[in-house]
């Protein structure tokens, strides 16, 4: 006999569900789909779906991956849907101009990677993977003109970017057009309960809902997350933009990300990547307000939070006392990228490591003899110009071993061996050994 499987009340379900979220199409209808999986004890199906369109994953990518985590930890059917087809489609969404269609080389070798790192957030035994190929590479001709037959055009060309592209004479292919109806079907093939997605997404997920009617199904939930803030507070996250922190980086490198958002942009971060709930979040808020607790204290466990959960408890604690030693003890780390200095006839080798590689400089125009930091610090790679290194320096941004150096004109001796620990501006730090 198979036992029933219990869930908790609807109330602490929907409670926990909503944190975060920018909207529920339709919470009554959610709240009418818990209580009718709590009576039979059979878990709602919940999906997001992904466009493997590049390898890596950051911080913003994880919002609502986390979403779905909360379903999967109230006993619901968590499924993660790679797009492997509609990915060589194209989303259009925020798009100005036709998307160029990836290969299935391209999706492959990124979808094998996606997976590797959700699952740093999913539990792997508890989730269901699908590729939307399964059915969508199946499709006729017919099925295709019969699952457009279900749309209407002028509802399609509501959507915003596509109304601004055609207000500006942009072209639209016909292909982009059938990328929600596409979709759309995923949700048809895989009866589909609730599904997860950014808010930037919620013009396909109401088609979603359409077209599951139109085959004779409930409409799925569209539960919407907001788009997470990247490291600059003004647009959204991306490795494009260089404003993201990679789920993969280095723990100190995620640390040293994360502490550079402003301090009110922290508090969005803690409501979209942590787990705290939002009276967790309001009482630290209010503690930081008081002057409690310091900005740089929440700042500071909002990191080795969000550390822990990709690197372990460990790695996280040893990037928040890295960051302390650094930035508020103002000492050096304990590992630093090493140059090393030899002086040559009428030159100067540089010599650096970068993992197994040796990159090998021999710069001409510098004295053999001593020459000025401010002339070797752009070959070092920490100033663009020698005019920038002489303002730091001038500013007082310039320490060799902990001492503060105002003098732009002072000079290394390449005459005597040595090794120097120097620090430009607040987080640069090298070794340089002179040889």
């Amino acid at each position: 006999m198979t036992t029933k499987k219990q869930f908790k009340p609807v109330d602490e379900q929907i409670a926990y569900l909503r944190k975060g979220a920018a909207e529920i199409i339709r919470e009554e209808d959610l709240r009418a789909k818990l209580e009718a999986s709590s009576k039979t004890g059979k878990p709602l199906r919940v999906y997001l779906g992904v466009d493997p369109t590049a390898p890596d994953i950051h911080l913003g990518h994880t919002v609502v991956l986390r979403k779905l985590k909360h379903f999967q930890d109230l006993g619901h059917t968590a499924i993660f849907l790679i797009g492997d087809f509609s990915a060589m489609i194209g989303d259009p969404t925020g798009q100005s101009e036709t998307r160029p269609p990836l290969t299935r080389e391209q999706v492959d070798a990124n979808a094998k990677t996606y997976l590797e790192q959700v699952y740093k957030i999913l539990n792997k035994e508890n989730t269901e993977v699908r590729y939307n190929s399964e059915w969508l590479g199946k499709m006729s001709s017919y099925d295709v003109v019969r699952l457009c037959g279900h749309y209407r055009l002028a509802r399609m060309l509501e959507r915003e970017d596509f109304r601004s592209r055609l207000d500006n004479s942009q072209p639209i292919s016909v292909h982009e057009l059938l990328y929600p109806l596409l979709t759309a079907y995923d949700a048809v093939a895989l009866q589909s309960d609730v599904e997860i997605g950014a808010t930037e997404q919620k013009f396909n997920l109401l088609v979603h809902r359409d077209i599951q009617r139109e085959y004779g199904m409930a409409s799925e939930v569209a539960l919407t997350m907001p788009i997470l803030v990247g490291l600059d507070g003004q647009r959204k996250m991306s490795k494009s933009l260089g404003n993201y922190v990679g789920i993969t980086q280095p723990p100190s490198e995620m640390f040293g990300r994360l502490m550079s958002i402003s301090d009110e942009m922290m508090w969005p971060y803690f409501d979209l990547v942590t787990d705290r709930t939002p009276d967790e979040v309001a009482t630290l808020a209010a503690k930081v307000k008081s002057g409690a607790i310091h900005p740089m204290d929440a700042k500071m466990s909002l990191a080795q939070e969000i550390i822990a959960g990709f690197h372990g408890v460990d790695a996280a604690a040893k990037a928040a006392a890295e960051f302390q030693r650094i930035f508020r003890d103002r000492e050096a780390p304990e590992q630093m990228k090493e140059f090393v200095v030899k002086p040559l006839l009428g030159a100067v080798s540089i010599q650096s490591k970068v993992g197994d590689v040796i990159e090998m400089q021999t710069i001409t125009g510098l004295s053999d003899q001593s020459e000025k930091w401010s002339r070797l610090l752009p070959h070092f790679k920490v100033v663009s110009s020698t005019t920038e290194a002489e303002r730091i320096i001038k500013q007082g941004g310039f320490e060799i071993d902990g001492n503060i150096v105002r003098d732009p004109t002072i000079k290394l001796d390449l005459t005597h061996p040595g090794s120097y620990v120097l620090r430009i501006g607040k987080k640069k730090f090298l070794r340089i050994v002179v040889q």
